[in-house]
């Protein structure tokens, strides 16, 4: 009898096959949700309504540093399935004189939430690499496109560190575009950029990520996945074999994205910009498990520690369920 489990995750080219019913999770009957990212890191965040979902990697690690004597409230297993550079996600207004980070120091800069991962990789990066110290500018939180936008889970915040929500009936992305804030740190592109009302800081994204993909190594992780605790605790062997069927499904995946019989991708030269990121980042270029993402992860750990949001700095083995750290051998 298999056991039925509820997943809420993204609908990715990696997790197709797994959405589809393909590849199938032994001993699971599951029910595989696609929803918005955001939907699903609010309803398991704050309501733990899915058995399983994807969860930010901030959320996370601030679930596990506030925890009670019961435990945290979730466990992961490595499936990292949102990876992106965040290079691309720092915009000002058109008329900004902005032309590199540190140009921001003084400012006011846009967060949907202060906590949220893509925010923290950005801080990070631009503190460490570019000059801008977390607490050089005034962070304003809210909707980026409607507003009302309240955060997921309570966090502290560092001494002198200016955080505040922007005024009832706001939108970041408008608030942007009028000249209201000078930045905007977001992983979703805001309305105004198609519409040529605002433009990125770096007018070359690509090719600062790949600039520091090569000095670093670092190909940030967004999002893992994690089951609720109870859930785990109940069958520990859940996490295996969901995590055996996540990387089932990333592989199928890897096989097919330099594919050119019939595309699965609207973009025409798909094919080349495969080819274009295996030279660039390897043949292999976005993994699961602990191997070779220790450094990775060793680093937003820091960052979530250095801005205040944790208390304690884990190891990466330390995030995720035990089972998934080793695997048997014929």
């Amino acid at each position: 009898m298999r056991v039925p489990v509820t997943l809420a995750c993204g609908d990715y080219d990696r997790t197709a096959a797994l959405a589809r019913g393909d590849i199938r999770p032994e001993g699971v009957d599951l029910t595989y949700l696609t929803l918005p990212v955001e939907e699903t890191f609010f309803r398991m965040a704050r309501h733990r309504e899915f058995d399983a979902a994807e969860m930010s990697l901030s959320s996370y690690l601030i679930s596990r540093d506030a925890a009670g004597p019961e435990g945290p409230p979730f466990v992961a297993i490595p499936a990292f399935v949102s990876r992106a550079f965040r290079h691309n996600g720092i915009y000002v207004g058109p008329a900004s004189p902005a032309t590199r980070p540190a140009d921001l120091a003084g400012g006011v800069v846009g967060v949907a939430e202060y906590q949220l991962t893509a925010n923290v990789w950005i801080r990070g990066i631009l503190a460490e690499r570019h000059g801008l110290p977390v607490a050089a500018v005034r962070y304003r939180t809210g909707g980026m496109h409607e507003p009302g936008r309240v955060a997921k889970l309570a966090h502290d915040l560092p001494p002198g560190v200016d955080v505040e929500p922007i005024p009832a009936g706001r939108t970041l992305a408008g608030m942007l575009a009028d000249g209201q804030i000078d930045a905007l740190y977001t992983p979703r592109v805001p309305r105004p950029f198609a519409e040529g009302r605002v433009r990125r800081l770096f007018g070359d994204a690509r090719a600062e990520e790949e600039r520091y993909f090569a000095a670093t190594g670092i190909f940030p992780v967004m999002h893992v996945v994690v089951l609720r605790r109870d859930v785990y605790a109940a069958r520990p062997w859940l996490a295996q074999s969901l995590y055996k069927a996540f990387e089932a499904a990333r592989r199928e995946a890897a096989d097919r994205v330099a594919e050119t019989a019939a595309g699965r991708s609207m973009l025409p030269w798909a094919y080349a910009d495969a080819q274009r990121t295996r030279i660039v980042m390897g043949g292999d270029f976005w993994t699961y498990g602990l191997a070779g993402n220790e450094d990775t992860l060793r680093t937003f750990v820091r960052y979530s520690f250095e801005q205040g949001l944790i208390k304690t700095r884990p190891e990466p083995a330390e995030l995720f369920a035990p089972e998934t750290r080793e695997a048997y051998v014929i």
